[in-house]
């Protein structure tokens, strides 16, 4: 059989309007193993393929590049009605009408996607955190077919034989413009036989006589957009990648027979970690499918802070399909330990220890009580993040040992998850038809604001307690309630894309610490990291972030952020990181290191609080790098300190510190403690 195959348009475009602005490469990193996403499209039967093989035709294949990792997936119900209001609200029509769409997540500020139909790119789908709103914006390819059925949004340009691409126009090339165009909107480009998009520097109203530049254009073509006149339905599409989702169902199933049949595995349980969403849901129907005559089980991990229609759906899918579901619930736990913690960020997920470490312990324990290891089949993939790109067939779990968690769609993608759902008629968690890329916890660190959103308008309750109480924590430390609208409390340390931000919305982000009591709260156990080493974190009360800079230079170099609310030290390639927050991290090659510098550092943040300004350890510092009672603090050391640790061992206050410091380096990982120096 004759296949042709040809590539599609795969350029796509960025916008130089600080509204908005994206850069769909910034800190993005491929997984191992996926250095060149793609899918494929038939021209015959227009439908997308994730083999360059149809197999209902022998029509014409595409390859359509994508950005990103190339996690594509089908636009949900939702996700199609905010791109169709979008469209009509700017350009007074949706040409896509009942064509196919797909959406490709790429890097950006939140919720991103590049917009496919018919195999070509034709714009960027963006939650926007500057305005709080979705918008849209055409690449040249969806400029050409909105240029088709509109003249909204349109600006036609004089011909020219210079090279457009890239430039800025000046008003003396404008030949016709709309009357609706608004500074830092995308606009239709036309001149002679050219369409492509671009951007609007200044409004409609002043195009015919401002001095200087007023549209830049993105992307210009001469080729013309034509949607085809073929519109397919998911029944199409299962049929014609039919043979490959059968190889893709029995490649996973071998994978979870060829461990689960080992010797050692074979007369053991099978549980099956399922969370409710689309991953864990098509593991659990493989596992069923592949391991029939054996045992198996699901395991729910109930945070407490789970979506109602997440927990319905998984007691409703395990009763109708009569499999055994073995829940463990966090309860209140969240809310328990959410005034000594403060609100959970991505680099400071104390919930995930207390909320899911310590019910899947009892899980854990309940399953190798007889000394047997704890089979479980997870759901995880390389393409949901960089920190899963490289995850194996099976692992040991590094924070449970005794368990064995085995990874059979570990290669599949979004779209491949979603064929096999709609292939095999599974019934899934209906927040995916709403709005919700995950379905996770509904308060997680995690979640997209454009997520958010939708928390508020589906559970107002949910999102007003939570809401709630961060506009609370904002407002202690001094932070507007813009900090907390935006997203920024996501992070302890924001990342660059967020200080831009910030810094575009005139947010304050350095925050003003809560006189405390000095007390040190373990958040974690001293965890092995999947990149090598081992982390330790605590929340730290008591101590300001500028105390804490002008000592722990003590313990090794010092880099001071304020912008960023940091306190970073460094002794070679081991690490403690300060937050004004009261967040501590310490990273070392080994858990002995890790905590030593967990000690070292509670000493001298202990010294801090209770330094009484006897001046002993000014008489035994030998190159009088200590000073007392200045403008630069209670206690200062300056660069001058040797680190020779005399000051440290005269300290009256420090004398039974092993003491007071024994409980915090016994934990075991399972359970948060609180060591107080009141």
């Amino acid at each position: 059989m004759a296949m042709h195959l040809k590539k599609a348009d795969s350029r796509m475009h960025k916008s130089p309007s600080k509204k908005g602005v994206r850069d769909h490469k910034k800190g993005f990193r491929k997984p191992a193993g996926h250095d060149n996403p793609r899918i494929f499209w038939c021209k015959e039967c227009n439908i997308p393929l994730i083999k360059p093989k149809c197999d209902s035709c022998d029509g014409e294949i595409l390859e359509v590049k994508l950005s990103g990792s190339g996690d594509i997936r089908f636009c949900s119900p939702y996700e199609r009605e905010v791109l169709g209001g979008l469209l009509l609200s700017e350009y007074d029509c949706d040409p896509i009408g009942l064509h196919m769409v797909l959406l490709n997540k790429i890097p950006g500020d939140d919720k991103t996607d590049e917009v496919i139909v018919d195999g070509l790119k034709i714009g960027v789908l963006f939650y926007d955190m500057h305005v709080m709103a979705y918008r849209f914006e055409p690449s040249a390819t969806g400029a050409q077919l909105l240029h088709s059925v509109t003249g909204s949004r349109t600006v036609i340009l004089k011909k020219t034989r210079s090279h457009l691409n890239g430039k800025k126009v000046q008003a003396e090339m404008l030949e016709h413009f709309s009357n609706d165009i608004k500074k830092g909107d995308p606009v239709i480009v036309v001149s002679g036989n050219l369409v492509g998009s671009g951007i609007a520097l200044c409004n409609s109203d002043d195009m015919g006589h401002i001095e200087g530049p007023v549209i830049r254009v993105r992307k210009i073509l001469t080729n013309t957009m034509v949607l085809n006149q073929r519109i397919s339905v998911m029944d199409d599409v299962i049929k014609a990648n039919l043979p490959h989702l059968r190889q893709f169902g029995k490649n996973a199933m071998n994978t979870i027979k060829g461990i689960a049949n080992q010797k050692e595995y074979r007369d053991l349980p099978v549980h099956v970690s399922f969370s409710g969403g689309k991953d864990s849901l098509v593991v659990l129907d493989l596992t069923l499918s592949a391991l029939k005559n054996r045992d198996v089980s699901a395991f729910f991990l109930n945070t407490g802070i789970e979506f109602p229609e997440t927990v319905d759906f998984v007691h409703d899918h395990c009763e109708k399909r009569g499999i055994e579901l073995i829940e463990a619930k966090a309860g209140n736990a969240f809310w328990d330990n959410l005034e000594s913690f403060g609100p959970p960020a991505k680099d400071f997920r104390w919930c995930c220890k207390v909320c899911k470490l310590a019910p899947a312990g009892s899980i854990i324990d309940r399953c190798t009580e007889n000394g047997s290891v704890c089979l479980t089949i997870d759901g995880k993939r390389k393409h949901e993040s960089f920190s899963r790109a490289n995850i194996a067939a099976s692992e040991k779990n590094p924070f449970v040992p005794d368990q064995l968690n085995i990874f059979p769609i570990r290669d599949w993608r979004a779209i491949e998850v979603w064929l096999y759902i709609h292939w095999r008629g599974l019934e899934y968690n209906p927040l995916y038809d709403t709005g919700f890329e995950r379905v996770g916890c509904y308060l997680c660190p995690a979640e997209l604001s454009a997520e958010y959103e939708r928390l508020r308008e589906i559970h107002p309750s949910m999102y007003g307690r939570w809401n709630d109480y961060l506009l609370k924590w904002a407002r202690s430390r001094g932070l507007s309630d813009d900090y907390v609208k935006h997203g920024l409390w996501r992070w302890k340390e924001l990342p660059p894309k967020m200080v831009n931000l910030a810094k575009e919305l005139g947010i304050e982000t350095e925050q003003v610490r809560v006189d405390e009591d000095f007390a040190i709260i373990l958040t974690s156990g001293f965890s092995p990291c999947r990149e090598g080493g081992y982390t330790v974190e605590a929340a730290v009360s008591g101590v300001l972030l500028s105390e804490a800079a002008a000592v722990l230079n003590i313990i090794g170099t010092t880099v001071l952020s304020e912008d960023l609310g940091m306190l970073l030290v460094r002794t070679g390639r081991d690490s403690i990181k300060f937050f004004s927050s009261g967040s501590l991290k310490v990273t070392a090659r080994t858990e002995d290191d890790a905590r030593e510098y967990l000690k070292r550092t509670a000493e001298q943040l202990m010294r801090i609080n209770k330094c009484t300004e006897c001046g002993i350890c000014l008489k035994v510092c030998p190159v009088n790098a200590i000073t007392l009672g200045s403008e630069k603090g209670k206690l200062f050391i300056s660069d001058a300190c040797i680190r020779c640790g005399r000051c440290t061992d005269a300290c009256v206050v420090l004398k039974y510190s092993d003491r007071l410091l024994s409980d915090i380096l016994k934990l075991d990982g399972r359970s948060a403690r609180r060591t107080s120096f009141e």
